[in-house]
């Protein structure tokens, strides 16, 4: 494993990081596809003998399951030293007024119960998970420095906002002499590249690093039109992020299918190819729910396309909605 800088910091990062979302227990929140704790501890394990150091979670995942179960694995099977933990804060983790948020209060509550339920005293990248329209950023980035000041969080990541939102932020943290976000974790794919417009150009500008999070379309990318999964029928969410243009999006995955098999690889280590190529991106979060999909992972790092195959593949594409964003 070939370990990248995180943006301009001298954080070493797997290129690859490794999405928790899937852990957590089924029970637990809105997502029934996940996986309970046994099939994660073994999926997590895997990852570190294979070299990843970059696990990505959020409080909000399975009700706060995916932290537990994330963080009972690391301090099982590897030094805390040598992982790069990171998860989130913003959707509510109740039923309170002040259960979400960004908010003073919602984030000093938030950091301490992630801390708990990890089971470690620091988180290594602390992300707002979403804007938030009802607190003042001033609010938000001060409450963010003195996290990190605390000793609580070394660094600070943004995830799915508009561009003049994160512009603003950082020149709020700029002006103030507060702590700068350094990474960006935002959606983008084949079948969703509106990040290309505004967001892109502004991390490259600012050498704040790219986490894209959902590379292959919620597995979209991974599997021919026509054949679906138990996890797209019960993901209401990611409903909502594709199908704008069903035409558009079938014609980019026949290309990914023909593309894929003439040059005797996966669709899914294709498709990720086309994100681990872009310059820009720092490192794709992908989701592993059995061992074979780490193989099409790795695959996918050392696959490079010719100029040709690229415009294959974007040349479908069309304007969009914006999606992913709140």
């Amino acid at each position: 494993m070939q370990y990248v800088r995180l943006g301009s910091t001298g954080l070493k990062v797997s290129p690859l990081a490794l999405g928790c979302m899937t852990y957590g227990e089924p029970q637990c929140g809105d997502h029934p596809w996940t996986l309970p704790e046994a099939p994660s501890r073994e999926l997590l394990k895997r990852a570190l003998e294979l070299g990843f150091n970059f696990f990505d979670t959020a409080n909000r995942y399975s009700d706060g399951s995916s932290e537990e179960i994330v963080g009972r694995a690391i301090r099982d099977f590897a030094r805390r030293d040598e992982v790069v933990l990171a998860t989130k804060v913003f959707f509510p983790m109740g039923a309170g007024a002040n259960a979400g948020g960004l908010s003073r209060k919602s984030i000093l509550t938030a950091i301490d119960a992630s801390l708990k339920r990890l089971g470690t005293d620091h988180v290594d990248l602390y992300q707002i998970h979403r804007w938030d329209y009802d607190t003042p950023i001033e609010e938000t980035m001060e409450a963010l420095h003195d996290v990190v000041r605390s000793g609580k969080v070394r660094y600070l990541g943004a995830s799915s906002m508009y561009a003049w939102q994160f512009a603003k932020a950082q020149h709020c943290a700029e002006r103030h002499g507060w702590t700068r976000f350094v990474s960006m974790q935002n959606h983008l794919n084949l079948l969703y590249r509106e990040e290309e417009r505004e967001m892109l150009p502004l991390c490259v500008d600012q050498q704040v690093g790219i986490l894209p999070w959902s590379p292959l379309a919620r597995g979209r990318l991974a599997r021919p039109w026509a054949a679906g999964s138990a996890r797209e029928q019960s993901d209401a969410y990611g409903q909502t992020l594709y199908g704008a243009g069903e035409s558009v999006d079938q014609a980019i995955i026949e290309a990914v299918g023909r593309i894929a098999e003439a040059r005797g690889v996966s669709r899914a280590a294709l498709a990720l190819a086309w994100v681990l190529q872009k310059p820009e991106v720092s490192a794709p979060i992908i989701g592993v729910s059995r061992p074979g999909h780490f193989e099409d992972a790795l695959n996918a790092l050392q696959l490079r396309l010719a100029a040709e195959e690229i415009a294959a593949l974007e040349a479908p594409y069309r304007a969009q909605p914006v999606s992913g964003i709140s």
